[in-house]
């Protein structure tokens, strides 16, 4: 991977260059990740920007407001960007208010707007913090206490991964956050908008991999690293639904001797059903020689790769469409031996802690540890807590077992008998609903056509009265896409 071509190709399909001299250093789980953060916000002299997806009132975000609100009150620029949906349930607008009147400049991306009904799809899933622009941190941790657990009621932290950054990339990372700042509203004024990387701060090179809703720049690097991989690629995800494209890729490899593994939550997962459409997708990868864990503790939130020990990615995005395609996601990935072999280490550990995956009956692999089979997946109930759009991610799973089962492009295992079953008769309770009751699907539909409908047409009012008189003229345009602007 080192070489220049596989380089060129890196390069090309992330839309993100390689930049040298830069210090990096691996966090594990809040312990690692919330001290450290808190360190860099606590001695911040001119600006702090954190872009989560979560920020909660709970103890743990409330630590973290207080840490903004004490350095925006001494004179220090301090701004904000969460994701509506993400703190849905999680922070009112008590908690908001309270750092706006400390001076913290907070935004919401993409709530809800009339003239927009299908912009929800769009979030915000990143989470980064950058500090005074010499220090940066991009995580897959949001700020809750989830993440860190209470060992006083015996709950054991959230297992997640970040990393933290010193040197000329970190001026990347906060690009990326002004990008996302101009997203919500006025941009950065320019004399703050970055333009001088720091000085070098170490001898690792990266990629800031800053996606936006339809760039896939996340989708064609992890498809082409799995098509460069030639020893191992080991995987972490917290919300698996590959595409099949990036499943055969990942079978390609098995089937080539590439030691293939994919780490997930097991029955810890936060959202049992997306576990469910996880499960769907284990035979096909099972048959080609990839390696499946599940994970033995509490929700297995990290999104992780790790390829022939010197190519390792850390970041926001999950292996499913929502993550590669509709969401604006933040990754790093690190090309360098030492960082790689770090990654390695840490992935072997968490596997210690991991339940193998098989296919046939039930056994006991060397060492006591239990397989679970592949055709008789445990049963869950647990309460939605996590991040991203699963709905999304899982109706793509369903998506996929049914197209399968219609189109033939390959057979139904039995891990996704269940799965199909449902989907099923689902599909024929709509059906009969339909039949027996026309208006309970009629209205609905009719709402939300109406409502396109009328978007339309008001966007193209608002694009005629805006062109009309003058002529833009050769060159590429953009329209505002912002909350608040009324443009989708």
């Amino acid at each position: 991977m080192s070489r220049p071509l596989p380089d060129q190709a890196l390069t090309r399909a992330a839309g993100a260059s390689l930049v040298p001299g830069n210090a990096v250093r691996l966090l594990k789980d809040a312990a690692g990740n919330y001290p450290a953060w808190l360190e860099a916000i606590h001695g911040a002299r001119d600006e702090v920007h954190l872009e989560c997806y979560i920020l909660a009132d709970d103890p743990v975000g409330r630590e973290f407001a207080e840490a903004l609100a004490a350095k925006a009150r001494e004179g220090v620029r301090v701004r904000v960007v969460y994701d509506w949906m993400g703190a849905l349930g999680k922070a009112g607008r008590r908690f908001w208010r309270g750092l706006r009147e400390a001076g913290v400049e907070v935004r919401c991306f993409n709530p809800p707007r009339l003239g927009a009904p299908l912009d929800w799809l769009r979030r915000d899933h990143r989470k980064s913090l950058v500090v005074d622009e010499r220090i940066a941190y991009v995580t897959g941790l949001c700020i809750a206490k989830e993440w860190a657990g209470d060992p006083a009621r015996g709950l054991e932290p959230w297992r997640d991964t970040g990393v933290e950054i010193r040197g000329p990339a970190v001026a990347d990372v906060a690009q990326a956050f002004a990008e996302a700042w101009a997203e919500t509203g006025p941009p950065l004024p320019a004399r703050e908008s970055p333009v001088t990387p720091p000085p070098p701060a170490g001898s690792v090179a990266l990629r800031v991999v800053a996606g936006t809703s339809f760039s896939t720049g996340a989708f064609r690097l992890d498809t082409l690293v799995a098509a460069l991989a030639q020893r191992r690629l080991w995987l972490a995800d917290a919300y698996f639904a590959g595409t099949s494209t990036y499943v055969q890729a990942l079978r390609a490899a098995a089937h080539d001797g590439v030691d293939v593994r994919l780490l997930v939550p097991g029955a810890g997962s936060d959202i049992a059903l997306v576990q469910a459409f996880s499960r769907a997708g284990y035979r096909p990868l099972l048959e080609a020689g990839v390696r499946v864990f599940e994970w033995n503790g509490p929700m297995m939130h990290a999104k992780t790769a790790v390829a022939d020990g010197h190519w390792a990615r850390v970041g926001s995005t999950n292996l499913n469409v929502a993550s590669w395609i509709g969401n604006w996601e933040l990754d790093v990935i690190v090309e360098d031996e030492g960082f790689g072999r770090t990654m390695e280490e840490t992935y072997e550990q968490d596997l210690a802690n991991a339940t193998e995956v098989v296919l046939g009956a039930g056994r006991l692999l060397p060492g006591g540890r239990r397989v679970v089979p592949v055709s008789r997946p445990p049963r869950q109930r647990r309460r939605a807590t996590g991040s991203g759009p699963r709905a999304a991610a899982g109706a793509v799973r369903i998506g996929y077992s049914i197209g399968a089962a219609v189109t033939t492009r390959r057979e139904l295992g039995p891990a996704e008998a269940a799965l199909a079953g449902r989907a099923g008769l689902l599909l024929l309770l709509l059906a009969a609903v339909t039949l027996v009751f026309p208006l309970v699907t009629a209205v609905p539909l009719a709402a939300l056509a109406g409502w396109v409908g009328l978007s339309l047409l008001a966007r193209a009012w608002r694009l005629r009265r805006a062109g009309a008189g003058h002529d833009p003229g050769p060159g590429p345009t953009r329209p505002a896409d912002r909350p608040g602007d009324g443009v989708s």
